[in-house]
């Protein structure tokens, strides 16, 4: 299995939201061109509760790159993705929650690439593109070797459809939704162009969700929290032609597409996969961009 800095570095794109495809699987798409992630967001109303739900997130809090070149206590900066086929040795794994994980085999190449790590004691997410049945692994805190294999959860997903996850069920993520649509991918910044929502997370959440999420991860039921799923962008008055391409690509994405609330963590961290080409003094500089400079979007439109 090549690296996964290597795999990513090799995505192309076949011209419009939704034919974004792996050069290794050409014959699979990044889920369907309607698919929530790949809708533009640029032209829809903001909600009523927007600035109270901003300021929730934190008005003052910069933007963070979670993602990035290099290493962080002893991983990649980022969440890495392997790229799998038929040949790709499938074992059974044993989920923490199994009433919420989807059954089955999973492909899990024996140098699989885990999120911060091999020695990481963080989430631990592993992503697993199978070009042979353009299907999606995604699973939570994987740990072992070989064929033997625990998790905290796992989700299986077909690339051809828009089809959800069960009302109330988890993911390899809290909201129950993909983590791979979600990533900034150096490819992407590349050729000038990320044409899909971002994955961001928010340190204080409410314990309901909103379309496309499926699952929430709160005990609270404060209104003014984010609900998991909460699609944001960030306003169009905002000058980014001041930032270096990197960064100024990632802020057109957030424009045109915005961010979905997927997880809990630290505020306005943005999710992408690791990489050796990014740069990351340029990432830095979406520090500069605020939470105040952001505002909720309504989507009840694009709910299938």
């Amino acid at each position: 299995m090549r690296l996964v800095a290597v795999a990513v570095a090799a995505l192309a794109c076949a011209g419009s939201a939704g034919a974004l495809r792996l050069p290794t699987a050409p014959a699979c798409p990044i889920f369907p061109a309607n698919n929530a992630w790949n809708e533009r967001v640029d032209t829809l109303p903001v909600t009523a509760d927007s600035a109270q739900l901003i300021a929730s997130i934190g008005l003052g809090t910069g933007l963070h790159p979670d993602f990035g070149s290099g290493l962080w206590d002893g991983g990649p900066i980022g969440i890495p993705f392997d790229v799998v086929s038929k040949s790709t040795p499938r074992s059974r794994v044993r989920f923490g929650y199994a009433d919420e994980s989807d059954k089955g085999t999973y492909p899990i190449p024996k140098s699989v690439h885990i999120e911060g790590g091999a020695q990481s004691d963080g989430d631990r997410h592993a992503l697993l593109l199978d070009r042979s049945a353009c299907k999606l692994y995604e699973l939570y805190d994987l740990h072992g070797s070989g064929s033997s294999w625990t998790a905290g959860s796992g989700a299986i997903w077909n690339l051809r459809s828009n089809r959800l996850r069960p009302a109330g069920w988890t993911s390899a993520d809290a909201a129950g939704l993909p983590i791979f649509p979600g990533l900034a991918r150096y490819d992407e910044v590349a050729r000038g162009v990320i044409d899909h929502a971002l994955r961001f997370t928010a340190s204080r959440t409410r314990r309901t969700y909103v379309y496309p999420a499926r699952h929430d991860a709160s005990s609270s039921d404060d209104p003014s929290l984010p609900p998991m799923g909460l699609r944001v962008r960030l306003k169009a008055s905002v000058d980014i032609s001041r930032f270096p391409k990197q960064a100024r690509t990632v802020l057109q994405a957030l424009k045109t597409y915005g961010m979905i609330l997927a997880d809990n963590g630290s505020s306005w961290y943005i999710s992408g996969a690791p990489n050796p080409k990014w740069s990351n003094d340029d990432l830095h500089t979406l520090g500069q961009i605020t939470g105040a400079d952001f505002e909720v979007v309504d989507t009840s439109s694009l709910h299938p």
